[in-house]
């Protein structure tokens, strides 16, 4: 087990990897290997465990009525997944989680890390205390896609996400985590559509950009 890639995952921070170590029994883990495009997770599935990736990558996956398949996020090695349906019993999963590279998942029983073990351990309790951070993360990260989804048009959702990472990140010049794609997926636009606006918005002297760079003229901003 890879306990120095667990040491700096965010659910054992704060944790040595000794201590990852003597908590992994305690937590019913087990290691799977999964080969590229297998179903780690199945919408429908009620989950009694969450995932970290220990190698490789997943998706979250969507498929609509017609079959059609989103990509919803991508988690790589020591992230966690399923978290939020792990600790809703009976609550159906949505999505599915798929192997989309040959990968490694450790599995951990929800229970076991919610219920503290008889020794009340400090490194327990920071587990804890851990998962709850990631949980409120991840839906900060919801909101904001939310908001950044909710203009009508594909110019206003560009400079809503723009002009987010541009106070985030505190300049006029940023560099956006997406590269054209993953950004159209995220806006949920289509990827031709998205480059004909940033094209129009380059001419109308909005903005400048090279892949995942950008130039924002802060009279726009």
């Amino acid at each position: 087990m890879d306990t120095k890639l667990l040491a700096n995952s965010l659910l054992f921070r704060g944790n040595t990897e000794t201590e990852i170590a003597s908590m992994l029994n305690c937590l019913g883990s087990r290691l799977k290997a999964f080969k590229k495009g297998e179903l780690i997770f199945h919408a429908g599935e009620i989950l009694e465990h969450v995932g970290i990736v220990i190698s490789g990558h997943v998706h979250i996956e969507i498929d609509d009525f017609w079959g059609n398949k989103s990509i919803m996020n991508i988690i790589e090695p020591g992230q966690i997944f399923a978290e939020a349906y792990a600790c809703t019993p009976g609550e159906p999963l949505m999505v599915n989680a798929a192997a989309a590279s040959e990968c490694e998942i450790l599995f951990l029983n929800i229970k076991k890390i919610l219920q503290t073990c008889s020794s009340s351990c400090i490194h327990h309790n920071r587990l804890i205390q851990n998962l709850l951070t990631i949980m409120a993360q991840k839906n900060l990260q919801l909101s904001r896609r939310m908001l950044h989804t909710a203009p009508k048009t594909i110019r206003e959702r560009l400079l809503a996400y723009l002009s987010f990472q541009a106070l985030r990140q505190n300049s006029h010049r940023i560099t956006i985590p997406f590269n054209r794609q993953q950004l159209a997926d995220y806006l949920n636009v289509d990827r031709s559509a998205l480059s004909n606006e940033l094209g129009k918005m380059q001419r109308d002297g909005i903005l400048e950009v090279h892949k995942n760079q950008f130039i924002l003229n802060t009279e726009h901003l």
